[in-house]
């Protein structure tokens, strides 16, 4: 059996046509890139890096979807942080001098105010702030003691920064003294007063608005028949008043005895006069300038 010719096959003499068709495309393709490159716009080469650069650095701006049709913006809560601080919040309240004198009194003195030798009391007029006089000075007499100027040079801290008037009260038990520098307990109760004043001013509390006061026996807190209770009753009590009007109502009849009634209320609600400069005082008949 005769074999069968395998038929050879034609063989393509233009392919060489494809190969520069590609190179002459390519070509073409750098010169346009090159043309390109060589008359960049800056702006527009500006604007589009921009793009590019929020667009993969912030994922979220990318995927965010377009809307479509008429979509309702979300109510959102301000932003605290543009809040404008500057303007006061309604809830805020103006803070009482009076209640800051006797919070700071009740933490510097909590040893002292367990033990009851120190007691802190008030209202919304004038505040209290009553020391056994045990703790400043010794019996019968109206020179301090070591521990008077400690307690003192605390209290005269907590009082320096307010303007609130102050008046120191001295108080004795009924036991008689007559000493060539006390002949009664009048000069004793009003130098031991006294004394704390000149404290408080060499502490840095302003004299102007201070004043002292000695009731001597006759205004007791506790029955003299006991020992117990005439301790009690030698005591010296500072009182911060709210302005001057208050402490002139109640130095009259020393804070143990006021009431805080509708004419000392009335009187609360007047601003204290400024305390700069000497004035002479409210007694004297030729100036009735009220003393700070």
């Amino acid at each position: 059996m005769a074999r069968r010719r395998r038929q050879e096959e034609h063989e393509n003499h233009e392919r060489w046509l494809v190969s520069y068709a590609d190179f002459i495309t390519l070509l073409f393709a750098f010169f346009v890139v090159m043309y390109s490159i060589s008359s960049i716009n800056e702006g527009k080469y500006k604007v589009l890096s921009d793009s590019l650069v929020g667009v993969f650095s912030e994922p979220e701006r990318a995927i965010k979807p377009i809307p479509i049709g008429e979509t309702r913006p979300k109510t959102t809560a301000p932003d605290q942080s543009m809040v404008d601080e500057s303007e006061p919040s309604q809830s805020s309240t103006p803070s009482d001098p009076l209640v800051e004198i006797a919070d700071s009194v009740r933490e510097a003195f909590g040893d002292l105010i367990n033990s009851e030798q120190l007691t802190v009391r008030g209202n919304e007029l004038w505040i209290e702030i009553e020391l056994n006089s045990s703790l400043l000075f010794p019996s019968g007499d109206a020179v301090p003691n070591d521990m008077a100027f400690q307690l003192i040079e605390k209290v005269a801290k907590i009082l320096a920064p307010y303007e609130n008037p102050v008046h120191v009260e001295g108080f004795t038990d009924n036991k008689p003294i007559s000493t060539p520098m006390f002949p009664s307990n009048w000069e004793l109760s009003t130098a031991r007063a006294a004394s704390i004043v000149r404290m408080l001013a060499m502490d840095g509390v302003n004299p102007g608005r201070m004043a002292a006061v000695g009731y001597g026996e006759f205004q007791p807190v506790a029955d003299n028949a006991t020992e117990e209770g005439r301790a009690r009753n030698r005591r010296v009590v500072l009182v911060v008043s709210r302005n001057l009007d208050v402490r002139r109502s109640i130095s009259g009849v020393g804070s143990a005895n006021a009431k805080p009634d509708e004419a000392l209320r009335r009187a609360g609600t007047q601003p204290a006069p400024a305390t700069s400069g000497a004035v002479p005082d409210a007694g004297s008949a030729n100036n009735p300038t009220p003393a700070p």
